[in-house]
């Protein structure tokens, strides 16, 4: 499994695979505010009880586990989030490397590329 997970997260930094795409945060709060998207933010969760999307899922990078990712429905879009949009990119490697089917998108800078956007956060 970790030979696989380090395999494909070398394929994610040569942006070798289409299943996981980065979205601009102007595009996420889109889908955000029409319910199309599950949001996870993969910070820990000291950064989380700081400064969140509010009704972002925390599932810690330290600690992720594929198995905890919900499924969206048709028509939504799974989104992973961090502070810079670097921690994302672990996080989905560990779905592709888990067999995730479907589409995985990173949200481009983050926690601060959304507060860039005018996306709102809150302390949950």
């Amino acid at each position: 499994m970790f030979g696989r997970l380090i395999a494909t997260l070398r394929d994610l930094i040569r942006g070798g695979t289409s299943q996981v795409r980065q979205i601009a945060p102007a595009d996420i709060r889109r889908w955000w505010d029409e319910g199309a998207a599950i949001l996870i933010d993969v910070r820990e969760p000291e950064e989380y009880a700081e400064e969140a999307i509010d009704g972002a899922i925390n599932l810690p990078l330290s600690r992720f586990d594929p198995a905890a990712v919900p499924r969206p429905g048709p028509g939504r879009h799974l989104v992973l989030q961090c502070q810079r949009g670097i921690r994302c990119g672990p996080a989905a490697a560990r779905l592709v490397a888990a067999g995730w089917s479907g589409e995985i998108i990173r949200m481009q800078g983050g926690l601060i590329g959304w507060k860039e956007a005018g996306g709102p956060t809150c302390r949950p």
